[in-house]
Order: structure tokens, then C-alpha cells, then sequence
């Protein structure tokens, strides 16, 4: 549970649903609103080591939302953790509010990145690692969280095959799996990061013990990758 300044109420995961509510923007990507839901519960309620009040902080860790086309889920995630108020929520959407339909590092409080563009969070995750690394600040873990389809970028290829072999192990990358990629990979998503020199974890990406202990498995001198399935998107 996290108590929020705006209007010092407490909101846990149950919360999550009218949090969701409360935007009625004219969202075009439901299916990416809601798949990332669970895994970013998860990440901000019991993995990432960041907080409203430390999200300046040069020794916190790093999420970037490459998955930046439905930002509902994200938003009230944020919201229920206090980096922005709730309040906002019922602009989503609309001309004058800082929660866009792609999250604008400018405007969102504890967004690292603007995003929505399919293919940028990873490779900026890459570089993002490399540079707490070549600062000396081997702390800070990086997290980035990209969608199935997104893997039709080539760049993303380029990312994976140059992370593996530097051994960028304070990276994490988790893959929203609901079957909407349009090239599919033999043996499957996890191979393409395995056969780079990742560690690899694949998972039901609605169950939160399953997710948390997927998050938190050792990879030591590897980058680690966490495949998330959920329901596909036309289901």
C-alpha cells in the first residue's frame, strides 16, 4: 500500500481497476493499456528501488517504458504510488493534461524516457546501463519494458547481440508477451536473448510470485530478460 500526498489516500493493487477508471480519453491501444498492469504492480510494489521522493536520485534505478502506446496502466501505477497526483487521471488524453497518450519524460513525474515509438526503449536501456557503468555507479539497476511486437524492430536486435556479449548485467529487460508480433521466432522469444548470452525467464505474466521471483533471479556478468505471457490481444 502507498500513501499518496495529493489526497492521502492509500492504494494498493485492488485500487488499480478504478484508478484505470477514472481516464475515459479516447485511448486507441487498449490491449497495451492492460497487459503491462500486473508485471508494473509488481515492479513498483516490491522490485524497483525508486520513490517519488528519490526519483532524482543519481543511485536509483532506472525504468524506461518502451511499451509507451497505452500508458493507462502505467499512469495509474504511478498515480497509486504518488509520482503524480490521481487527480490528473481524468484529463488523460486531452490537450492540456501532462498524461499524454505516449508519456513525455517532461511531464510525467518518474518517467526516464518519451515513449510510444516502437524499438527505442531497449537500445536507450542499453546506453543507459553503459553510462551508470562508465560513471562508476554500479548500484542502480535499469529495467525496460517492451511489448512482443516491438521485436519486429530491427533495433531491437541490435541491443539484445551487443548487451549479452558486454555483460550489462545491472540490465533487465521484460517482454509483454500477448501474441500480437508479426514474425515469429523459433524456439520462441526467450531463445533470440539465450542465444545473445542473456539469462532468460519465462512467465505467466499475471502471476505476481511468479513475476516477482522471475525479477529477482541472480544473473550474474549477464543482462536478464523476463518473457511475461499474457492473454493475446484479440482474445
Amino acid at each position: 500500500m502507498t500513501l499518496t500526498a495529493d489526497d492521502n489516500r492509500t492504494y494498493g493493487y485492488d485500487d488499480l481497476p478504478r484508478l484505470l477508471g477514472l481516464m475515459t480519453g479516447d485511448e486507441k491501444h487498449g490491449p497495451a493499456a492492460t497487459s503491462t498492469l500486473d508485471v508494473l504492480w509488481v515492479l513498483y510494489d516490491r522490485v524497483l528501488g525508486v520513490t517519488p521522493e528519490r526519483r532524482d536520485d543519481p543511485a536509483r534505478d532506472r525504468f524506461l517504458l518502451s511499451k509507451g502506446h497505452g500508458p493507462m496502466a502505467y499512469y495509474a501505477v504511478l498515480a497509486a504510488k504518488g509520482f503524480v497526483p490521481a487527480a490528473w487521471l481524468p484529463g488523460f488524453g486531452s490537450y492540456d493534461s501532462p498524461l499524454g497518450h505516449h508519456p513525455d519524460r517532461v511531464l510525467v513525474p518518474g518517467a526516464e524516457i518519451g515513449s510510444g515509438s516502437l524499438g527505442h526503449g531497449l537500445p536507450i536501456a542499453v546506453g543507459t546501463a553503459l553510462g551508470l557503468r562508465a560513471q562508476g555507479l554500479p548500484g542502480p539497476a535499469v529495467w525496460v519494458l517492451i511489448g512482443d511486437a516491438e521485436l519486429d524492430e530491427g533495433s531491437n536486435h541490435e541491443a539484445i547481440a551487443f548487451a549479452g556479449p558486454t555483460g550489462l548485467d545491472r540490465l533487465h529487460t521484460v517482454v509483454i508477451d500477448n501474441s500480437s508480433a508479426s514474425h515469429a521466432r523459433p524456439g520462441g522469444i526467450a531463445a533470440r536473448f539465450e542465444a545473445a548470452g542473456w539469462s532468460t525467464v519465462s512467465v505467466d505474466g499475471r502471476d505476481h510470485d511468479a513475476l516477482y521471483a522471475a525479477f529477482t533471479a541472480p544473473h550474474p556478468g549477464r543482462p536478464h530478460v523476463v518473457v511475461a505471457r499474457v492473454e493475446p490481444k484479440d482474445a
